[in-house]
């Protein structure tokens, strides 16, 4: 069953892909993300419905547009990628705990849970995408991440009893904000207000799936970060006091956090016996 919700998962995400990079265009540029259909930027020619199946149209196409052969940025079919992989981890991590809950109950508290992770999937992709292109992390974007993820949680809270993990959360995103927040007010221009309000969105997700998670999430973000700027550097792409969009590396950082950070701070602890 597992391996049918993944491949169930994984052609959502692709589907989901496709249309944050609608999202990725026209969110920074104030356009609709409905109207108009999406066409060729070059010739205006609107996208064929087969032309637009993600990743293999631009394969079948040859990355280039099929009325005036201009080229396709291989980001679309990257984003597509990207978020079709993360539904599918999404749904190996956390479908299980749906599949096999002992009651309807428990089992709906664990579906919520895991619709709120492919929100956060499909929002990190977007945003991602924005920051690395204008710099920017769009509220219209963080806001309804932070909303959604909040409800989802208090409903699987609710469901579940587990009162406890939704206090977790709201003390990660409190924690996770205060502590940019603190930072952007440290150093002029090396943290932006859009970070401040996504630590808040991504300090909600970690704090959910543990402490261990939050704590590794938070570490992870800035030594991902400093390691990207500091390769940057070498191969003399940014100056040293140039920034870095610092939106992708959190979201990244939040990721490893959720994935693997419970068993990574259980093995620190184990090491200096603190466990």
């Amino acid at each position: 069953m597992i391996p049918l919700v993944a491949t169930g998962a994984g052609a959502l995400g692709l589907a989901i892909g496709s249309f944050l990079n609608v999202v990725a265009w026209r969110v920074p540029r104030g356009e609709s993300i409905v109207l108009p259909n999406s066409a060729c930027p070059k010739c205006g020619h609107e996208i064929r419905p087969y032309d637009n199946i993600p990743v293999v149209s631009w394969l079948a196409l040859r990355g280039r547009c099929r009325d005036c052969a201009a080229p396709i940025s291989p980001r679309y079919p990257i984003v597509e990628a990207i978020t079709g992989v993360l539904f599918v981890v999404v749904a190996l991590v956390m479908g299980p705990a749906v599949l096999g809950a002992p009651g309807a109950t428990s089992a709906w508290a664990a579906g919520l849970v895991l619709v709120a992770y492919l929100a956060l999937a499909g929002f990190g992709v977007a945003l991602a995408a924005i920051d690395l292109d204008t710099h920017r992390l769009p509220h219209v974007l963080v806001y309804p991440l932070a909303t959604t993820g909040l409800i989802l949680f208090a409903a699987a809270a609710l469901l579940s009893g587990d009162g406890a993990a939704l206090l977790r959360a709201v003390v990660g995103a409190a924690a996770m904000g205060a502590i940019y927040l603190a930072v952007a007010f440290a150093k002029a221009g090396g943290m932006g207000m859009g970070d401040v309000k996504l630590a808040l969105a991504l300090g909600l997700f970690l704090g959910w799936a543990g402490w261990g998670a939050l704590a590794v999430g938070f570490i992870a973000a800035f030594a991902l970060g400093a390691a990207v700027g500091l390769a940057l550097m070498a191969a003399r792409r940014i100056e040293r006091k140039g920034g870095i969009p610092f939106g992708p590396w959190m979201i990244v950082g939040a990721w490893v956090g959720i994935l693997f950070g419970n068993p990574l701070a259980g093995w620190y602890l184990d090491l200096f016996g603190l466990a």
